[in-house]
């Protein structure tokens, strides 16, 4: 999960008309989420159409005032819509990843996803969620092994300047719309490729 900035409500009027999922509006949270589910950062709109998530859930005994507001919105899979369906703890919300940075509260170690510090929001994000599932966990680790390739091969090249053209190429991996972007970055500061004085892409 990374931090996300929410656009402009493109189709205002679609949300006084009572259709929160008008194809205009999805198709704007979907391209802020970088096409990807907001949750658990899985590539999406390839093979499912996604779904409109509410963050705070519109079950009458909780916020059926906020089915159609815009900030309550947002882009996710299946399998995490379907896990967050109406859970809701006032005392321990989900982590919103238009409202704050994710990483206040969770952090990647290889191919799983902890919460930092000892967070509660963060580790009632995670276990809700199911953001280890193992499906999921197998897929980040496929990722990191593809990095890890890739890591080798730069390193196998003739010269420095080679290395480090194919390094600085590697680090564009963390890039927000690259699926597991929270993965990857974790994984090249532990390798060393990406550092603070690290220019990605130059």
């Amino acid at each position: 999960m990374i931090k996300l900035t929410r656009p402009t409500c493109p189709c205002p009027k679609a949300l006084l008309d009572g259709n929160y999922k008008h194809p205009t509006n999805k198709s704007a949270l979907a391209k802020s989420a970088n096409f990807k589910c907001m949750y658990c950062e899985s590539k999406i709109s390839h093979v499912n159409f996604g779904h409109v998530e509410h963050i705070k859930p519109k079950a009458q005994e909780l916020f059926p005032e906020l089915e159609f507001e815009w900030t309550n919105l947002g882009y996710v899979c299946d399998r995490c819509n379907v896990a967050k369906a109406s859970k809701y703890d006032a005392d321990c919300e989900f982590i919103d990843p238009y409202k704050e940075d994710p990483g206040t509260h969770i952090e990647a170690y290889g191919a799983l996803v902890l919460e930092r510090d000892a967070s509660a929001r963060g580790e009632l994000t995670i276990n809700e969620l199911n953001l280890n599932r193992t499906d999921l966990v197998e897929r980040r680790d496929m990722r990191i092994r593809s990095i890890q390739k890739a890591i080798n091969a730069a390193m196998r090249a003739p010269n420095a300047a080679v290395r480090q053209s194919a390094l600085n190429e590697i680090c564009m991996e963390i890039a927000p719309d690259k699926e597991y972007s929270l993965i990857v970055e974790a994984f090249l500061k532990h390798k060393g490729v990406l550092t603070s004085s690290t220019t990605c892409g130059s």
